[in-house]
């Protein structure tokens, strides 16, 4: 049996990491963690009202995802965890290690993240929150080897285009 893999959904807010690592999990029979469940009450309530999180707000919800995703590699099992991981020290730290963790980075134009933006609703980030966001945002480069798709098409498209790169990247293991 192939070693397990997790592949962290990183992209700002309105990229579609939710849905896009919902939909591959059940497509691809994976675990999947929602980021955002992990963020302390203090957090999701500064984001509610529009703050930029600092670094060390972020501190105690990057230390839950490590778990989570320390977790799923003990186990054995196949994750998709979501996480804006907006900068490579948090890439870093979240991949420190762990040989089979990856970075799945769902970069879009900045016309479609307001669309998706515009047309989300019921959650705590505020759109406004993609400003800072997209001024806080460290790309993935490619030492980080990273999994690049970008996000133009409809959801179902955005699933089959991930599932066409992990293919080709020997990736889609099945449950």
């Amino acid at each position: 049996m192939a070693d397990p893999i997790v592949l962290i959904v990183m992209g700002v807010t309105g990229a579609g990491k939710s849905t896009i690592a919902e939909r591959l999990a059940q497509r691809l029979g994976w675990a999947f963690q929602e980021g955002d469940a992990l963020h302390p009450p203090s957090n999701v309530q500064k984001m509610s009202q529009g703050v930029p999180l600092t670094d060390e707000d972020r501190a105690p919800w990057l230390a839950s995802i490590k778990r989570w995703i320390d977790n799923q590699l003990e186990q054995g099992q196949n994750g998709l965890v979501t996480c804006s991981a907006l900068k490579r020290q948090y890439r870093d730290d979240l991949i420190a290690g762990r040989n089979q963790v990856r970075i799945l980075y769902l970069r879009a134009s900045e016309a479609v993240l307001r669309d998706h933006l515009a047309h989300r609703h019921g959650h705590f980030m505020p759109a406004s929150m993609l400003d800072s966001q997209l001024a806080t945002l460290e790309p993935p480069t490619p030492d980080e080897n990273p999994i690049i798709v970008d996000i133009e098409d409809k959801i179902p498209c955005t699933v089959d285009d991930v599932i066409t790169v992990l293919k080709s990247s020997n990736l889609a293991l099945t449950a």
